[in-house]
């Protein structure tokens, strides 16, 4: 070996990805640190330290042991780096060519890449000369691989196999070939309490509270490996009202598979992205539910509903929390203790945040409202069990007289936009036409269409939109039964209950107490109409 190939201080850098171990023993770190270890040794070189990256991609240069072997060339701890083959260092041939040609040279590093010949101590070899196209094969090879496991993915996805590592709070690995969640009964026994706590009315927020005072460990806490073991990850054992909620949202509790959530924005760049639902990859009784439709549709009603009750000092959420409204500035009431006798008092929050100058009071008592709203609850459901007829007839009538005009405004639009959508395929091909003619150049006639192409795309997405919607609309035996079935449910009611108000009431307007003998305006807007 002549003078010039004598190692110095050298660093040895081992990489192994998670495909690179499919191919065997040939690139595992073992096998890297012998090859390496040999050369430094026959060449006579000062080993400082090993870098390695067991498990990360070529194509991301955010990799820690990357990170380090720099860190400590510019600290001038080491003069050379050592790697099998070019592959090892990285697979994208911009930024292995930026630290090779402009990053080490600056630092004064030796660059040796074995399997390779690449030596940049000598720059005029014919394997350095080479060395960019070696570099885009390598990012080819990555981009390739990249293609293959997108596609085998997406036909485990297609097949309903599961592919996460991890399976949601109150489910497990199954043992067939699908790995198919399986309830571990444990975890959802919690999962049933939370969705029976939210349909009482509580927030997240409370049950979390609740859950933590308990000492049950939250799912992190909880979490069952693979193999049926319990994790060791460390962590707060505390709930936090965010994983709560996120459990009360997650539609694997009814049965339901959902993957391809997420995705990368390509193979060099890892950033996470939220893929749209439309593209999701969504699979129905492909398991055991442990929630029922039922009771998950009347949670997500909640979730949406205007109501965010607070709770008071006690601990509780009254009833009505989150539903009064002031009919005047469109503010929620306020909820507040006072008096000789503590009784609980609803305001404007406009008034009692700003004062007079911007809305009255719209004082009420808790007791007043209360008994207003369960005597209204009470006339309409008096009579539903013997006359289920008179229900329906007027569950219709408001369902008519509320919808009517937005039907035929629906009904308006979509004629509208058929028409249109037979403008368009018309225009595209008269355009096409002039074209074949000689009449439009080629590069208009492309512009046109795509413009055409890009308005039919929305008109049709605006079409199925309102189909969709008057669809909906014409279904509505299923929703005179839900009305029906709600009205039951609460016919023999004793007193006003937060659950109760949920699953009845969108919201109360509060008018102000008028000065006169003249009645007080109170307006309550029920659900379905």
């Amino acid at each position: 070996m002549s003078k010039k190939l004598q190692l110095n201080r050298t660093g040895l850098y081992l990489r192994l990805s998670r495909d690179d171990e499919k191919a065997g023993e040939s690139l595992s770190i073992e096998n890297q640190r012998i090859i390496l270890r040999k050369f430094a040794d026959e060449n006579g070189g000062m080993i400082v330290n090993e870098y390695i990256d067991d498990g990360f991609s070529g194509t991301d240069f955010e990799r820690p042991a990357v990170k380090q072997l720099l860190e400590d060339a510019k600290d001038g701890k080491i003069d050379t780096i050592l790697v099998k083959d070019l592959s090892r260092f990285g697979r994208n041939y911009i930024q292995v060519g930026q630290y090779i040609d402009y990053i080490f040279p600056a630092y004064g590093i030796r660059f040796i890449a074995i399997s390779d010949n690449i030596d940049t101590a000598e720059r005029g070899s014919t394997s350095m000369d080479m060395m960019p196209i070696m570099n885009v094969f390598n990012e080819w090879h990555a981009a390739n691989t990249s293609k293959k496991i997108r596609a085998v993915l997406e036909a485990k996805w297609q097949a309903g196999k599961y592919t996460n590592w991890t399976y949601p709070y109150g489910y497990k690995a199954g043992t067939d070939e699908n790995r198919t969640a399986v309830i571990d009964e444990i975890a959802a026994k919690i999962v049933r309490r939370i969705y029976d706590m939210r349909l009482q009315g509580n927030s997240a927020r409370t049950i979390a509270r609740v859950l933590s005072d308990e000492g049950i460990p939250n799912p992190t806490s909880y979490y069952i490996r693979l193999d049926g073991k319990m994790s060791d990850r460390q962590g707060p054992p505390y709930w936090s009202p965010k994983t709560v909620s996120d459990i009360l949202k997650n539609q694997t509790y009814i049965g339901t598979l959902t993957q391809h959530r997420t995705t990368r924005f390509s193979y060099k760049n890892h950033k996470v992205l939220n893929v749209p639902q439309n593209e999701q990859i969504v699979k129905e009784n492909a398991h055991e539910a442990i929630i029922s439709k039922d009771v998950w549709e009347k949670v997500q009603a909640i979730n949406n509903g205007n109501s965010r009750g607070r709770t008071d000092k006690e601990n509780r959420v009254h009833p009505l929390s989150g539903l009064l409204v002031c009919a005047d500035c469109g503010k929620k009431l306020k909820g507040k203790s006072g008096g000789r006798d503590k009784s609980f008092i609803f305001s404007c929050r406009t008034y009692v945040d700003l004062g007079k100058k911007y809305c009255t009071s719209h004082s009420v008592s808790e007791k007043l409202i209360e008994s207003i709203v369960l005597q209204d609850i009470r006339s309409m459901l008096g009579n539903v069990d013997i006359d289920e007829k008179k229900a329906k007839e007027y569950f219709l009538h408001e369902k008519i007289r509320c919808g009517e005009q937005n039907r035929l405004s629906d009904e308006k639009q979509l004629r509208t936009l058929k028409g249109r959508l037979l403008e368009l395929d018309k225009l595209i091909q008269s355009a096409f036409e002039e074209k074949v003619l000689g009449n439009l150049p080629e590069s208009i006639c492309k512009s046109l269409c795509e413009k055409y192409h890009l308005e039919k795309d929305g008109t049709e997405k605006q079409i199925a939109e309102l189909e969709k919607r008057l669809s909906e609309a014409d279904n509505i035996d299923a929703e005179v039964e839900e009305y029906i079935t709600r009205l039951k449910c609460y016919a023999k009611c004793e007193e006003l209950t937060r659950e109760m108000c949920l699953q009845l009431i969108e919201f109360i307007t509060v008018g102000e107490k008028p000065q006169d003998d003249s009645p007080r305006q109170i307006h309550i807007y029920y659900k379905l109409i």
